[in-house]
């Protein structure tokens, strides 16, 4: 039988989709209350997505991520995914704006090894959660570096995106070498 082993806390981020600053404010703040100070962010970047946003959100959006200092459990992510869902509904009413959505935030976290993506949408290389939300590993740190796959968003391929990764990756590490639950591989001898 296999043994149940230590499963790592996570670095949580959230994704902020917005064309206006105030909706912008609003989201930071509202997530700061909820989980708590950030600790990195990336710049503002240009989000484009192929137009699927422009009919609820309007054009020119912009996109920021922002990783958060403390650390959660990663078997939340789905309701990570289903309380952004609610602010974007609370957003829409407390900020008025002429898009129906105002705002989008995409929860997820880091790893050591992978950024996971949480998403209501379903395709053949994503995982279902439950109450309709999927996961879906966008990154994954391999020979010391970020690397994509056929199917991580064209912003997510960024090097400020990977950059951001990056950073929360060292955060994470610093904490589990505190904790003393870092994993060490035991070392292989050969010729034994």
């Amino acid at each position: 039988m296999a043994v149940i082993q230590f499963v790592e806390p996570v670095v949580r981020f959230c994704a902020v989709i917005t064309r206006h600053d105030a909706v912008r404010d609003w989201a930071i703040r509202r997530l700061n209350e909820a989980w708590g100070e950030t600790f990195v962010q990336t710049p503002q970047m240009p989000f484009e997505a192929g137009g699927y946003y422009t009919r609820e959100m309007g054009g020119e959006l912009e996109k920021t991520i922002v990783g958060f200092r403390d650390f959660a459990d990663p078997a939340g992510l789905a309701d990570w995914k289903t309380q952004t869902n609610l602010w974007e509904l609370e957003c829409a009413q407390a900020i008025p704006t002429d898009e129906p959505r105002p705002l989008n935030l995409d929860p997820g976290y880091v790893t050591q090894a992978k950024l996971v993506l949480a998403t209501t949408k379903d395709r053949d290389h994503r995982i279902y959660l439950h109450d309709g939300m999927f996961a879906e590993v966008t990154l994954t740190y391999v020979h010391r570096q970020w690397i994509d796959h056929r199917w991580t968003y064209p912003d997510y391929r960024t090097d400020d995106v990977k950059q951001f990764a990056q950073q929360c990756r060292e955060h994470l590490r610093a904490h589990l070498k505190s904790i003393r639950k870092f994993r060490n591989r035991p070392s292989s001898k050969r010729g034994d």
